[in-house]
């Protein structure tokens, strides 16, 4: 299957305009400078990314990367291999990872200063319309997503700010023995199934059913990334129903939308088929306790199969499935960029270029999406092995649709005015846990004070909600169609 890209014309044949293959050539002088990003308020990038030619260009270049990331499990393993196989072409360019575990808030404050380093995974909490301040771009969206994908995050007024690491699939994912002890045969496909499935595992087995992660906190806003085109089918349920739409976390009777999303998580929570006490939940323990089948299922992206494999001697009971919600019979699983790579804009050009070529280096050669639990985020790039499960005429991988030009930014706007976080804190999911367990307010209570808060965010940026009933992707517009 291939990935999805949602592009309204065809791809047309691209061939790069080679550069001089010393560190002396002038980007300038070819004219592959990311033109138009000084004029939207950016950094201009000394060269496109995608004119350059990986260990032919800039091979005498000289500089002194430094490299933030949340990934601390990595950074004297896998980030260690690849600096050695980048200097095997790039001699001259040494590389300092330094790994933040409290990721998204300590490097936001961090980053208003400037002087943080070279590259870094951009926080989710960057405003699109903030991004020519922070860092350079890697040149124009249109020449750019004729080989690579999932650019929107991280782009706007045509110029792209952030490079995305890999792809992730929405999913669950669960111990494959645990299920088969319980006597689940088939993966549930909606809410009311993955309830019973979940009983039948607390019943049958001494696992728990479902491990919310509930103290690491930024493990809820996994939950977050359902409620779109997971949960409905529809590629533009987030501008449409989401960010112009009437009450959008209202129970739509039917078993999808975000209520549903959200109201799984607070059944297996207020029917005990979770953890005794959320609040002491170990997010490290829990994949070792997955992998030996202590732990039935968790709610998080492809990414987290890796490291649930590598966390035990059961790496072959570990899999991954869709979310337990279908729209006319099938199920959608989104397919979304992880943490996007961002380049300082105040770094020295040797080092920007150099930045700009270890970050080819990373999406390219490198295999880190694979490794990672994810997909390539290069056009045409084939579904990795583990994700096979994937492909069949019941499951359709879609992309969200970007957001309309002009309102870029309105998404973040609505949510941040808003409160809840969605993506960003997992509040929302939090709120569900806390109250499924206290016995307060029921979900439907929760839903309309979302409502609320997300209609008086609407307002005070000029949005008059309308009714809006999700559109379900057709066959024609998924993956490998």
């Amino acid at each position: 299957m291939k990935k999805q890209e949602f592009i309204a014309a065809a791809l047309t044949a691209f061939i790069a305009a080679s550069l001089a293959a010393c560190g002396s050539a002038s980007p300038a002088t070819s004219g592959t400078s990311a033109s138009g990003a000084s004029s939207a308020g950016g950094t201009a990038a000394p060269v496109s990314m995608d004119q350059i030619n990986l260990g032919t260009d800039y091979t005498d270049i000289k500089a002194n990367l430094k490299f933030i990331t949340h990934r601390t499990d990595l950074l004297d393993t896998d980030f260690a291999e690849y600096i050695k196989d980048f200097q095997k072409m790039y001699p001259n360019v040494s590389i300092e990872y330094e790994g933040i575990t409290n990721y998204v808030d300590d490097f936001t404050t961090r980053l208003s200063t400037g002087d943080w380093g070279d590259i870094c995974m951009i926080p989710t909490t960057i405003s699109k319309s903030d991004l020519g301040e922070y860092f350079i771009s890697y040149g124009t969206e249109d020449t750019l997503r004729k080989k690579y994908t999932l650019l929107d995050n991280f782009t706007y007024n045509g110029q792209s700010y952030g490079m995305p690491s890999m792809a992730n699939l929405s999913g669950v994912v669960y111990n494959k023995k645990v299920f088969s002890d319980a006597g689940i045969t088939t993966a549930p496909v909606t809410p009311d199934e993955f309830m019973e499935d979940l009983q039948k595992i607390k019943d049958k087995t001494d696992a728990v059913p479902l491990y919310t992660n509930f103290a690491a906190g930024w493990t809820m806003t996994a939950w977050d990334a359902y409620i779109d085109g997971t949960a409905t089918g529809d590629p533009n349920f987030t501008n449409a129903g989401l960010d112009e739409g009437k009450n959008p976390f209202s129970d739509r009777g039917d078993g999808t939308g975000p209520y549903a999303v959200y109201n799984t998580l607070y059944e297996a929570v207020s029917k005990k088929l979770t953890e005794d006490d959320p609040t002491t939940t170990d997010w490290e323990g829990s994949k070792g306790m997955l992998n030996s089948g202590k732990i039935g299922c968790m709610f998080l992206g492809s990414w987290a199969i890796p490291q649930m494999k590598s966390a035990g001697k059961n790496a072959d009971e570990i899999a991954y499935m869709p979310f337990p919600i279908s729209v006319n019979g099938i199920q959608y699983a989104v397919e979304a960029p992880d943490y996007c790579y961002g380049i300082n804009k105040n770094s020295s050009k040797d080092n920007q270029i150099a930045a700009i070529c270890y970050v080819k280096y990373l999406m390219e050669k490198s295999g880190y999406a694979a490794a990672q639990g994810g997909m390539d985020c290069i056009a045409g790039a084939e579904m990795p092995d583990f994700l096979k499960d994937f492909e069949s005429d019941k499951i359709r991988i879609i992309v969200n649709e970007a957001a309309p030009a002009g309102k870029e930014t309105l998404h973040n706007d609505i949510n941040n005015d808003s409160e809840l976080g969605l993506n960003v804190s997992g509040a929302c999911a939090k709120a569900v846990v806390q109250n499924a367990v206290s016995g307060g307010e029921s979900m439907k209570d929760l839903a309309d004070e979302w409502n609320k808060a997300w209609a008086s965010a609407q307002e005070s940026n000029g949005v008059t909600p309308a009714d809006y009933t999700p559109v379900p992707a057709a066959a024609s517009s998924i993956a490998g169609n």
